[in-house]
């Protein structure tokens, strides 16, 4: 029966749901917690072109394979849909956006033709920023829009490995990395001190021999006219910190830069288990102390009294694991090594399930094993071959189970609007990482549809702390209803959500969460109703209730 009224459910969503301007709430701005958070993931070059100018830089321009050349996706792109209020429409209120630092000029031949590093994960240059994804005056313009809007920013980063060797981008020398083995990834040792793939330099990110500059860097500097700034600043970094002069740390420094300069607010840390956990512990140290030092510079600039945030890419890691990622032959809790939070390989499988058991699990697991910590939960991603709606044929269903899991949330671009996943002619994850379908938003009643139904949920979330970090209690009666309660210091909160419900008027037992005589808005309707015998009477044209108190 219950999968029955599910099916019906989103069939009558599919039916009902109109083009609607996102939701309004006349209460007070919620605390933002990054334990509750509804996080937009991008890749930078491929979501909205802000600045055709920058679209070809160091002559990439040849043919690659399909959808492995830049696109023109740009800094100015993200910050113009911050203006224009699509974020926030949303409830969004962190984005986290792929490396935006200097790729490899040259490209590369994976068997699948060419490939350009437009992703942003082949570093070339840690200390500037790609002229393909813009300026640092265009990220700090980002990060300043963004926090204007209430919105936090992530930014990916990566000291794993530097970008591949091609006829134009030289490896760094051997003191920096090494080239062999490749990983192997059947135990601790074979999955840090290794390389990723093929021609994919890893940083000798366990050693503390001091080591000079790269001569490439040095060269670079030199002709651009950077050289004495760079070594200057880095002659300090070393004096303050008392750190050997080791690759990693050079690594460490150059990030943290954006954070004491632009007051980045959290680093996603990418290929984590394969760099020494301790490496981590250390970044985290001096990202907390960029980010003081920026906070106490823009008084007037400071958001809230949230620490630095750093959540890490355990590839596979999953909510079920609890604190600890095994690798086989050693386990690492990485929760102790400055991670708030690990992204959440597993809810694209606990997706599977009803509502109330994906709701319990989470619920349990993070005020038990994960209590004080926390996960980034999503079904979709850049590197995932095999994200729970690949077909985008449950489209509903995986925003209302993303946007309502205990957790955080990630939404990946276009899920949103159902860009498709699957694009003839691509090799690998190249068909997780076409353009932003805005086309679609233009023209489809469907697409439109469907980003309410988004808009609905990601406000509803980012309101409401609870419905990320609260308790979760299952009201029994014949619609599938629940409660979220959280109280942390001062503030508490409660919502009842309600899914699974007839269209037209309903009866909703409340329970014990809201008192007699309380009158409740439902969000997603814009209608209300008052508590009258621990239950509420509402016709709506919808099967879901996302119910708060006026």
């Amino acid at each position: 029966m219950r999968k029955l009224l599910t099916l019906c459910f989103f069939v009558l969503l599919l039916i009902s749901c109109k083009k609607e301007t996102a939701p309004t709430t006349t209460k007070a701005l919620a605390p933002f917690f990054w334990e509750a958070s509804n996080v937009y993931f991008l890749l930078t070059d491929r979501f909205n072109n802000g600045d055709t100018s920058n679209d070809i830089n160091y002559n990439r321009t040849k043919e690659t394979g399909k959808l492995r050349n830049f696109m023109g996706g740009d800094i100015k792109g993200i910050t113009q849909k911050i203006k224009d209020g699509y974020f926030t429409d949303l409830g969004i209120n962190a984005i986290w956006f792929s490396p935006v630092v200097e790729q490899i000029h040259g490209s590369v031949d994976e068997g699948t033709g060419n490939t350009y590093g437009f992703h942003g994960y082949w570093t070339k240059d840690w200390t500037q920023l790609d002229p393909n994804f813009g300026t640092k005056a265009e990220l700090s313009e980002l990060v300043k829009t963004a926090h204007e809007k209430g919105i936090r920013i992530l930014m990916d980063v990566v000291i794993n490995h530097t970008g591949p060797v091609t006829e134009v981008d030289p490896a760094w020398e051997d003191n920096w990395v090494r080239t062999s083995p490749k990983c192997e990834y059947t135990n601790y040792e074979n999955t840090t001190s290794c390389t990723l793939v093929e021609n994919l330099p890893d940083i000798l990110t366990h050693s503390d021999i001091p080591v000079e500059l790269p001569q490439q860097l040095l060269q670079k500097w030199e002709a651009d006219g950077s050289l004495e700034k760079e070594i200057v600043s880095l002659n300090s970094f070393f004096e303050r910190t008392g750190y050997p002069k080791a690759p990693r740390y050079y690594i460490i420094k150059w990030l943290t830069d954006y954070v004491r300069t632009l007051g980045i607010d959290g680093f996603r840390v990418d290929t984590t288990k394969h760099v020494e956990e301790t490496v981590w512990a250390d970044l985290y140290k001096e990202a907390s102390i960029a980010f003081n030092d920026w906070k106490a510079s823009h008084p007037k600039e400071i958001l809230d009294d949230n620490p630095f945030f750093m959540v890490g890419e355990v590839y596979n890691y999953s909510i079920s694991s609890g604190r600890n990622y095994d690798f086989g032959d050693k386990k690492v809790d990485y929760f102790n090594h400055g991670f708030s939070s690990l992204i959440n390989f597993g809810l694209k499988y606990d997706a599977q399930n009803d509502y109330e058991q994906v709701f319990t699990k989470y619920d349990s697991i993070l005020n038990h094993e994960l209590k004080g910590r926390s996960v980034l939960n999503y079904l979709t991603s850049h590197d995932d071959g095999g994200p729970f709606d690949k077909k985008r044929e449950k489209t509903y269903e995986a925003a209302t189970k993303l946007l309502l899991t205990p957790g955080a949330s990630q939404v990946y671009y276009g899920d949103e609007l159902a860009r498709s996943l699957e694009i003839e002619g691509t090799e690998g994850d190249a068909t997780l990482r076409s353009f932003m379908n805005w086309e679609d938003l233009e023209n489809n009643s469907e697409t439109q549809q469907l980003l309410a139904h988004y808009q609905k949920l990601g406000i509803f979330r980012k309101n409401h702390p609870a419905i990320g970090m609260g308790r979760h209690q299952m009201i029994p009666q014949i619609a599938y209803v629940f409660s979220r309660t959280l109280k942390t210091g001062s503030y508490s909160d409660t919502v009842l959500v309600a899914l699974d419900t007839p269209v037209g008027i309903k009866e909703i037992f409340t329970g014990n969460t809201f008192t007699e005589g309380t009158q409740l808005k439902d969000i997603y309707s814009g209608h209300t109703a008052i508590v009258e015998d621990g239950k509420i009477s509402i016709d709506t044209e919808f099967s879901i209730l996302l119910l708060e108190e006026l």
